[in-house]
């Protein structure tokens, strides 16, 4: 599992070689409109659907005031050769002020269609962001490139999607208005079009480098921002305020801060110069063009084949179509642009992929007579060092079986195994000898309930904080308390304001915080109210002190109700009336066996023990 997962990242380097093979054909150009308007059809196709028809009628109105600037210049020199006749001059000067407030009002309503398009768009693109980061494998975290390529999505590909539609629909805007302006000139003098439409060219050229660039910057400066991120997190949050208090970090981290800001404002400095070079050169070589065409219009005036008021109207067809011409060309560079964000966006959405097999295949039973470990190996993604090596654990139904060991022995990891959240690169986890992938892992996970050490304290309810252990159907209050009552978190619960509706965090009004021994109680309440048959605690006494600790593992046994339970500990004091413990070290199962016969084998279990049981002694006695 962990090298499959390895294999989707794709590092930097990689990317960027990728993104400068594909080629900017028309074959890819229609894959990717095809991409985002099927997105944005399925985000908001009312909204998309009004503002093409607002893009045509602009466009329409748009060739309507060339022939009407052309109907008001005729009737100006009109009234100079038959005086009186202002009846002529009212018609086009109405309809050409009608066409300009029609042009202005559709500007507008455009803006506030597509403000909302785009939320619409980017809440879509969230929610299959969101499904990715919850449901591909844990292993993903174990890994920096997974964040790199989650920073790139969230900062560049959320809005690429919509960015592409934007510039589809200016591309079918500029060239229904190129068409119709193109119309209304060629109706002047043909030789006029064929010159403009040239001028979008060297824009276009240009722009294929910049979007190049631009997706170069993003994802060169993906690792900067991110620490930047963290930095901001740091300064501002909550759990690091006090420490940062103490120890005076603030002015070290701001400088740290200050640091990684001057770095990417440094390479954005660089950047932009890149970009704004290009696109001048562009934009110059489409002015050249443009001075070209009104030389040539001169020269038609001067010929005489082009009348005074048919002056008036080219030059402000000339002026429109040069403007829509780059308008089109700009279209197809933001959609060519944003094309390389999406392609990194499709590449992340990939990796959900398998996470949706683990809801495929058979229910998993309901219960076990054995669940174990068989010879399981297991090794981080970009990791050299396995972290559980070839580890063998049994637990009977109704048992309560602990691991023990030092710190980095391997024990949560294991853990994370039994529990099917990590899948072993050799060996399997089986229940009753079946392997648990033989079952959909999502039903098998359902069976289990888990309390990390480091669980999560969520800003919510306390009553939310515990009925989180079973989202799969509505809160049942008894069932709530009761499991609050078996945790031994119910006294402080019930001491709160509002109770079981008070919120455990001082972020929200009302909002009450909780020391860290009752936040582990809530926690394991949390699994207690899972009601599942098989419970792992991992360290789930760390906060606790002796008296508390030792009262919760013996009263295990009777608040789990004859369910099976893997207790995770470095303190062996506590584990010492399990049915059975089991010693890790680098990865390894060394020993295993009950207390007493462990500490009759004279082996690393009976020296650790020996050694915290002198610790505690001397600290007793001084």
């Amino acid at each position: 599992m962990a090298a499959a997962e390895g294999d989707d990242y794709v590092d930097p380097v990689t990317l960027r070689a990728q993104a400068r093979s594909q080629r900017k054909s028309l074959g890819r150009l229609s894959i990717l409109i095809r991409q985002s308007v099927r997105l944005v059809w399925a985000s908001g196709r009312g909204l998309f659907v009004g503002l093409l028809v607002l893009q045509v009628a602009a466009a329409l109105a748009l060739a309507g005031q060339v022939l009407a600037v052309q109907a008001v210049l005729t009737a100006i020199l009109d009234l100079e050769e038959a005086a009186g006749a202002t009846a002529s001059l009212w018609a086009p000067v109405l309809v050409l002020a009608g066409l300009t407030a029609v042009t202005s009002i559709i500007g507008a309503v455009q803006g506030h269609m597509q403000r909302m398009l785009g939320e619409l768009v980017a809440r879509s693109m969230w929610d299959q962001v969101l499904d990715v980061s919850t449901g591909v494998g844990l292993g993903n975290f174990e890994s920096p490139d997974f964040f790199n390529r989650l920073q790139r999505v969230q900062s560049n590909a959320l809005s690429r999607p919509y960015q592409v539609t934007q510039g589809l629909i200016a591309m079918g805007g500029a060239l229904a208005a190129s068409i119709g302006v193109g119309a209304a000139l060629v109706s002047i003098s043909p030789l006029l079009l064929p010159l403009l439409l040239v001028g979008g060219l060297p824009v276009l050229l240009t722009s294929r480098r910049e979007s190049r660039l631009e997706f170069d910057f993003s994802v060169a400066q993906t690792p900067v921002l991110r620490m930047r991120q963290y930095l901001t997190l740091v300064q501002t949050g909550r759990d690091q305020a006090k420490e940062i208090r103490a120890f005076h970090l603030a002015d070290w981290l701001h400088s740290r801060f200050d640091a990684a800001y001057a770095t990417y404002l440094g390479a954005l400095g660089t950047h932009l110069r890149r970009r704004a070079t290009l696109s001048a050169l562009g934009n110059l070589g489409s002015a050249i063009v443009l001075v070209l065409t009104l030389a040539a219009l001169v020269w038609l005036i001067l010929d005489g084949q082009v009348t005074v008021a048919g002056a008036g109207a080219a030059i402000v067809a000339i002026r429109m179509l040069a403007s829509q011409v780059q308008a089109l060309f700009a279209g197809v560079q933001r959609i060519f642009e944003s094309g390389l964000f999406l392609e990194d966006l499709q590449g992340f959405l990939r990796l959900a992929e398998p996470a949706k097999e683990d809801s495929q295949g058979p229910e998993a039973p309901t219960g076990f007579a054995v669940v174990a470990a068989d010879k399981v190996h297991f090794t981080y993604p970009g990791s050299d060092q396995p972290a559980v090596r070839g580890a063998t654990v049994e637990l009977r139904a109704g048992e309560v079986v602990a691991i023990v060991g030092e710190n980095g022995s391997g024990k949560t990891t294991l853990a994370k195994i039994l529990a099917g959240l990590y899948t072993p690169d050799e060996g399997a986890v089986r229940w009753d000898g079946t392997d648990i992938r033989a079952w959909s892992l999502a039903s098998v996970r359902s069976r289990i309930a888990v309390i990390f050490q480091d669980f999560v304290r969520y800003a919510l309810s306390a009553e939310d904080n515990i009925a989180i252990g079973d989202v799969s159907r509505p809160p049942d209050p008894n069932r709530l308390r009761a499991s609050a009552r078996a945790a031994g978190a119910a006294g402080a619960i019930e001491s709160l304001p509002d109770g079981y509706a008070t919120p455990l965090s001082r972020l929200f009004t009302g909002g009450r915080d909780l020391s860290g021994g009752q936040w582990q109680r809530v926690a394991i309440a949390r699994g207690y109210y899972r009601d599942a048959p098989f419970v792992i605690l991992d360290e789930p006494s760390a906060a606790l002190d002796p008296r508390a600790e030792y009262d919760l593992f013996a009263s295990l046994r009777h608040t789990l109700e004859g369910r099976t339970a893997l207790f995770i500990s470095h303190r062996f004091s506590t584990v010492r009336s399990a049915d059975r413990i089991y010693v890790m070290e680098a990865g390894s199962v060394v020993e295993h066996g009950s207390h007493d016969e462990l500490m009759a084998a004279g082996g690393q279990y009976s020296e650790l023990f020996k050694l915290q049981a002198a610790a505690y002694l001397n600290a007793d006695q001084t």
